[in-house]
């Protein structure tokens, strides 16, 4: 029988990967109490400039900043879900944690993804390519990639320059952008074009799918922090500013 969304994965599949990525937006959302908003200490004077420069209220404010730590977090399992869907492509797979992120069944490929081209710094390009090198020595026939699924442009082609003040190059050891590597796996020119259409239908089919109790239960951070401007009567950024920083001089008057 013909799938539903893509040619080159089963509906199944497609929709077990949406799951799995489902329940990160889930994880993700639950984990921003006011505890863990905290962690990483709130910069309220940036925060102030926001909401003056661009007549913002402090609870709209808040909850973006709550919603853009929820995207930092979420960053990290978008390339996770690009794994498992093209691990599902018919000879290959995914790492799962074993130092690759996907390969052939056959060890002819080897593949290491990241979901934007610019997220690594000179040391990181320099320990990533000395890795899939080490791919492509211990299995001669391999060939092996460093993939940018949101690239600069499309393209496949040698991995070789100056890395970190040193020349490197090896002769299996590519870059690839994700569009050209969901058709090297596939087969399909169109593959990575297909998943970008098919996705809201089946991700309207998997919601529909899920039990309403499962669906979202929201972060507590801002109803927390307002909570606490109840008894403190601060407004609240104030109250974010005093459970900061009343350490700073002068800041315990807030």
């Amino acid at each position: 029988m013909k799938n539903k969304y893509v040619n080159f994965i089963s509906d199944q599949h497609l929709l077990t990967c949406i799951g799995n990525l489902h329940n990160a937006y889930l994880k993700a959302k639950n984990n921003i109490t006011k505890k863990n908003f905290y962690s990483n200490k709130v910069d309220t004077i940036k925060l102030t400039f926001d909401s003056k420069f661009n007549g913002i209220d402090e609870e709209q404010l808040i909850q973006s900043e709550i919603l853009r730590q929820i995207d930092k977090s979420i960053n990290n399992s978008i390339g996770t879900f690009h794994e498992q869907i093209l691990g599902g492509i018919k000879g290959f797979e995914a790492g799962n944690l074993s130092g690759y992120d996907i390969k052939a069944i056959d060890n002819t490929l080897f593949a290491d993804i990241k979901n934007k081209h610019n997220t690594m710094n000179s040391s990181a390009a320099e320990a990533l390519f000395q890795k899939l090198k080490r791919y492509a020595d211990d299995y001669k026939q391999a060939k092996c990639y460093w993939v940018q699924i949101l690239a600069k442009g499309s393209f496949c082609e040698l991995w070789s320059g100056d890395i970190n003040g040193k020349e490197y190059s090896h002769s299996r050891v590519y870059k690839i952008s994700g569009d050209q590597f969901y058709a090297l796996l596939s087969g399909q020119q169109d593959a990575m074009f297909q998943l970008y259409k098919a996705l809201p239908i089946a991700i309207k089919d998997y919601l529909q799918s899920v039990e309403a109790t499962e669906e979202i239960a929201e972060n507590s951070a801002l109803e927390e922090i307002k909570s606490e401007t109840k008894t403190s009567k601060r407004t609240v950024l104030d109250q974010i500013t005093f459970e900061n920083y009343s350490y700073y001089l002068g800041f315990d008057k807030l």
